[in-house]
């Protein structure tokens, strides 16, 4: 509302000339001080611009931890970490009104975000995964948050909570990924084409130059070593358009049980507002009007809504209408 009114300076300041009521409003109405709101002057359309720079990050934000197509979960942590500095930014202002509104927001904030004991660790996890921070900017906004010492003490916990998660994950896949020597259907096609004896000696050149690689690559630790390779490697140069998922699908074959991971971590939302809503349409449909719709029916109307509104090409009912009749009647 502050953002759309804003627009309409000059029609506020000359409203009075068409509208007495407006005036009169202006003089009569009591504000929060208890003294008379009185006309609109520069100074308030000053106010309700700083106001509207600094409730945007929050409308960002809300839009933004709502979505229901896109990954929220990895980059939750840091826009919790740059909200606190925002409000940071704003408790040095110069305004005494929104160094108000920002002292009230952060003793908000501090309710949530105060106590990191009670924090679930996997917003941390799901901000390490993410190859834009890993643990380089995990440690950096802990410290920012909670200060030097509370914050390397949590994110040596956060540490050794990954390290057990990927623990899981190595019993669990640490079978089914290790790799698998040449199989003797592979070596009698080769000895086919070529003389056995070169082949022998080529198939062991390879595997012991694949496996000096190996250890090279992943260390004495094994496959336990997967981990820290990541962890180790550069982070990816950030940029709004990067495509998490494409990363992980594309690194897959580098990181195979890592990236098991992290397709599971990353597939939860960050916020249930996506998930209220698809429960809540069904109650919008099978209202105390519509009690009497069978689940089928109730069924083929949320799924029809739902194609409707993806449909990139909207159906008109009055030029598809013979279309739509043939369909209905099963001629189609």
């Amino acid at each position: 509302m502050l953002d759309t009114a804003q627009h309409f300076e000059k029609a506020f300041d000359k409203l009075h000339l068409f509208y007495d009521g407006f005036s009169a409003y202006q003089c009569s109405h009591l504000c929060e001080d208890g003294g008379n709101a009185g006309p609109l002057e520069s100074d308030d359309w000053v106010n309700v611009r700083n106001v509207i720079e600094f409730l945007a990050r929050f409308h960002e934000l809300t839009k933004k931890v709502s979505g229901s197509r896109y990954v929220t979960c990895n980059s939750h942590f840091e826009d919790v970490s740059e909200l606190y500095c925002h409000l940071k930014m704003c408790l040095a202002s110069e305004d005494e009104h929104l160094r108000k509104m920002a002292q009230q927001m952060q003793e908000k904030f501090k309710k949530y975000w105060g106590e990191p004991e009670k924090m679930n660790k996997m917003i941390f996890i799901a901000s390490v995964l993410d190859p834009r921070n890993k643990f380089e900017y995990v440690e950096g906004a802990l410290e920012e948050l909670f200060g030097e010492e509370k914050g390397k003490k949590i994110n040596a916990e956060v540490y050794a909570y990954m390290n057990s998660l990927f623990g899981e994950y190595l019993k669990k896949y640490s079978t089914e990924s290790c790799p698998q020597s040449p199989s003797s259907s592979t070596s009698s096609n080769n000895t086919s084409n070529t003389p056995s004896g070169s082949v022998i000696s080529a198939s062991k050149i390879r595997t012991k130059l694949s496996l000096k690689k190996q250890k090279e690559d992943n260390g004495s630790g094994g496959a336990k070593s997967e981990l820290d390779k990541y962890i180790n490697e550069e982070q990816e140069p950030f940029s709004e358009e990067f495509d998490i998922l494409s990363w992980w699908k594309t690194h897959a074959p580098r990181f195979p049980i890592l990236s098991e991971l992290a397709r599971d971590v990353l597939a939860i939302p960050i916020s249930s507002v996506a998930s209220e809503c698809a429960f809540s349409t069904g109650g919008r449909i099978l209202d105390s009007f519509r009690s009497s719709l069978t689940p089928k029916c109730v069924q083929a109307l949320i799924c029809v809504q739902d194609w409707l509104r993806e449909e990139k090409n909207p159906i008109s009912v009055e030029k598809d209408l013979k279309y739509l009749e043939e369909l209905e009647l099963g001629k189609l």
